[in-house]
């Protein structure tokens, strides 16, 4: 019976370890608490597929999640002033000129056009600082084709939640085919930081509570199939 018991316990185990998906959003069921690591290995049931892409586009950076990972399996197809991109490794892409402080309005629009295996997700970040180094930091604002969104500030090798994952009627679900179209703000304040999906508001944070002054730019979980261009940013006047 013991024997029974262990067995059954190791399978469950497995079974869990199974479900986790990789990069730092987790799965479907993510109750990630603050600073927890976000170097978890990847799933085995649904390893970075290839693509056979050349990486970032000219005049960008790609860092992936993992130093063991490279940032050349990510496919970035030009398609007018936009990008078709087909992942690979979990990454942020960006650019130095890409960087604001003070008020401003960070914005993409992404179109999901394919359902991926898993719940995967994508968006914008701001707030990065020493992207090129381990202390690395900056606050993303993504989505999934559940109609759900996340708020989470990396540093370093940590992650930690600022809205974990919720959803409402103004977040779009992907239809059918797994096709939907999210157009993503990030609006920061005086002394708030108010997050929105086409248009419209979901959130709003106190602005200390996370970084905002630094480099802006997108941020692609593994395994996608998305449209989108590069992050713009607005000035906003004294009064936001």
């Amino acid at each position: 019976m013991r024997t029974t018991s262990t067995l059954l316990a190791a399978a469950l185990l497995a079974a869990c370890a199974g479900d986790k998906q990789n990069g730092d959003e987790g799965t479907l069921a993510d109750t990630a608490a603050s600073a927890t690591p976000a170097t978890a290995s990847p799933s085995s049931d649904d390893p970075d597929q290839s693509t056979g892409g050349s990486g970032v586009p000219q005049g960008y950076v790609g860092r992936t999640d993992r130093a063991n990972q490279n940032i050349t399996e990510a496919k970035y197809a030009p398609n007018g002033d936009r990008w078709e991109i087909t992942t690979g490794p979990a990454h942020i892409v960006y650019a130095a000129k890409d960087s604001a402080s003070g008020r401003y309005t960070a914005t993409a629009t992404f179109d999901q056009v394919e359902a991926p295996r898993h719940p995967e997700a994508f968006g914008i970040f701001i707030g990065g600082r020493n992207l090129d180094q381990p202390s690395q930091q900056y606050t993303y604002f993504v989505v999934r084709g559940t109609g759900e969104y996340l708020v989470r500030v990396r540093d370093g090798d940590q992650t930690r939640d600022v809205l974990n994952w919720r959803g409402g009627g103004s977040v779009p679900k992907a239809d059918s085919a797994g096709k939907a179209t999210y157009k993503l703000a990030a609006q920061v304040g005086a002394d708030s930081v108010r997050f929105m999906i086409n248009g419209k508001p979901v959130a709003a944070v106190a602005k200390k509570s996370i970084p905002t002054d630094g480099v802006a730019g997108l941020r692609v979980n593994h395994n996608l199939h998305v449209m989108t261009g590069p992050v713009a940013i607005t000035k906003l006047g004294s009064d936001v």
